[in-house]
């Protein structure tokens, strides 16, 4: 899109705002009170949730309807901006690596599309902003446990995303099953350490941590149901050792990604049980922490379908695309598991680029995207609430 209406300006200038001034999860003050503020200045009633800073954003149709909700993101990632945007982050340690900068000012703008034309609607629209998306344990689940969601429980959820691997102007969906759940899988070994010269005289911990990543492999091929998507990785080793030296005690870190929740309760059983085992082989001991993330994301085909429809007479059927299932994770799926939900991407990639990718420092989308994203949002909820 060239071009912008005067509220798709703005929500530009909003995003820009949210950008320079990042906040990490559950610290997001300023971003919560400048929204509200913005939100506010325009008559738009705002509760808070008591969690945290999310709070709900609410557009009250002058006729009896349903209730839809829109989640966004009010949090930053802790990394050093080096994207060389004019707009750069003024917080060292924070930068919206993760487009939630876009996702709130598409969510500011929908709510006040609706707002404009609330006297020709039906029902009652929800901005969720949702505070601590990126870290454990996340804010969607407090927000569904709150007084004020249960009160005002949307019938439908929707939530968008930003995707750089995908061009702007385009549009991505995928029904049923979408992302991940994930967990946080923590195993200290000890054993008895000592001179790397006299192996036999120790019970090294190395050896037997290389054993045990290895080892848990064999749930992802042997053990994994063949149609559940699964991923077992360990991204952290730590053996304080040296070239002469056996350490006493090895520690690993990685995570787990599946999309059943049967599956994933045994995975997490023959993870303990596997470990225990192979570090038992060594004469060692090991401690296994697993900490439970967030569930896998479900899409309602009903709405999916409605998403990819509306997108269509939009923005064309070459420009929505059908999209596979990732092992990424999001804690949308409180809600997609309570309600029916939908969760889609909207592109943001520069064409014929090498976009750098979500979590990175240069990370940088085309803000047209934001055109698109509020003008398939406003068609949906103006329809739903018709």
């Amino acid at each position: 899109m060239s071009s912008f209406s005067d509220i798709e300006k703005m929500m530009v200038e909003y995003r820009r705002h949210l950008h320079r001034n990042p906040e990490l999860s559950f610290q997001e003050e300023k971003t919560s009170s400048f929204i509200k503020q913005v939100l506010g200045e325009q008559g738009v009633r705002i509760e808070d949730f008591g969690t945290h800073h999310s709070f709900a954003a609410i557009v009250e149709g002058s006729g009896a309807g349903k209730t839809y909700g829109l989640r966004a993101e009010l949090d930053a990632l802790p990394i050093t901006e080096k994207s060389g945007v004019d707009f750069l982050s003024t917080n060292p340690i924070a930068m919206h690596a993760c487009g939630h900068d876009m996702h709130m000012a598409i969510a500011i703008g929908v709510t006040l599309s609706l707002h404009r034309q609330r006297e020709s609607l039906k029902g009652r629209f929800l901005a969720i902003f949702e505070s601590g998306e990126e870290t454990l344990p996340g804010g969607a689940q407090a927000i569904t446990q709150s007084k004020l969601f249960s009160l005002l429980k949307p019938d439908a959820m929707f939530s968008i995303h930003v995707l750089p691997e995908l061009e702007v102007g385009k549009i991505g969906v995928c029904p049923g099953k979408y992302m991940a759940s994930g967990d946080e899988v923590y195993i200290t070994i000890d054993g008895k350490g000592g001179h790397a010269a006299l192996p036999h005289l120790l019970t090294d911990p190395v050896v037997c941590a290389a054993e045990i990543i290895l080892g848990l492999q064999t749930l992802v091929s042997r053990k994994a149901p063949p149609l559940i998507p699964t991923v077992l990785s360990f991204g952290r080793v730590e053996a304080l050792g040296a070239t002469n030296i056996i350490p006493d005690e090895v520690s690993i870190a990685g995570t787990f990604r599946t999309m059943d929740e049967a599956w994933r309760n045994e995975a997490h059983r023959l993870i303990q049980q596997t470990a225990t085992g192979i570090a038992a082989s060594h004469g060692a001991k090991c401690e296994i922490e697993i900490r439970k993330g967030y569930p896998s994301i479900y899409n309602n085909p009903e709405l999916t379908l409605l998403v990819k429809r509306t997108a269509t007479e939009l923005i064309g059927n070459k420009n929505v695309v059908d999209l596979e299932p990732r092992m990424t994770t999001d804690d949308f799926a409180y809600f997609s598991n309570l309600i029916p939900s939908v969760f889609f991407r909207v592109g943001t990639g520069f064409p014929n680029t090498d976009n750098p990718q979500l979590h990175r420092p240069t990370f940088n989308p085309a803000e047209e995207s934001i055109g698109v994203a509020h003008s398939l949002l406003s068609k949906i909820l103006l329809t739903l609430m018709a």
